[in-house]
């Protein structure tokens, strides 16, 4: 039993980043799986539901902004790694991470870069752990639309950075990353 791991949102100013673990159900296959960020977010979210309906298991886990403050981003994603297969129901007999690095699992493990994109499990992962990070950014549009967070999904784009000096920084927002520590280091005139 082979379990295919991959996060969402190393690379974002706030929000926690999200890893997911899935272990495929081989008499239900899935058509359609690859890397997340290859697919339509209306395809992300059918596929999602596929794989929470057919996968033999799966898990979600996340590390917090806080996590990731004091972690640093890579030590948090490996927490959040090692968190969804913890949260498994089931026991992989192998688990294979996207990326060149594995967390420290009580499973063997291995890397393969560019996994999510030639590993199906890994694939599966990857749009679980997209889907509901994306959910979660839409909730904090909801929240604070004034940050375009539902379009730019946390990364630093040219309108959340602007957003950022025009009205601040946010619980959510990770102190740890430059642009954000920029900001607070020299605030702009509220």
């Amino acid at each position: 039993m082979i379990c295919g791991v991959d996060e969402a949102g190393r690379g974002p100013l706030c929000g926690s980043v999200v890893a997911a673990a899935v272990v495929l159900d081989p008499a239900r296959p899935i058509d359609g799986l690859s890397d997340s960020k290859k697919l339509t977010a209306r395809a992300r979210e059918r596929l999602a539901a596929l794989i929470r309906e057919r996968a033999l298991a799966w898990a979600v886990a996340e590390a917090s902004v806080e996590e990731i403050d004091r972690l640093n981003i890579l030590h948090a994603t490996m927490l959040a790694m090692q968190r969804a297969v913890a949260a498994l129901p089931v026991v992989p007999e192998l688990v294979r991470v996207d990326g060149n690095r594995c967390p420290g699992l009580a499973v063997p493990s291995e890397a393969v870069v560019k996994g999510d994109a030639t590993v199906p499990a890994i694939s599966a992962a990857s749009i679980l752990a997209k889907t509901v990070r994306d959910a979660q950014m839409c909730e904090l549009d909801a929240r604070h639309p004034e940050y375009g967070f539902a379009r730019h999904k946390g990364y630093p784009a040219a309108d959340h950075l602007e957003a950022l000096r025009a009205h601040g920084v946010l619980d959510c927002h990770r102190r740890s990353f430059a642009p954000v520590r920029d900001i607070l280091a020299n605030p702009p005139l509220w």
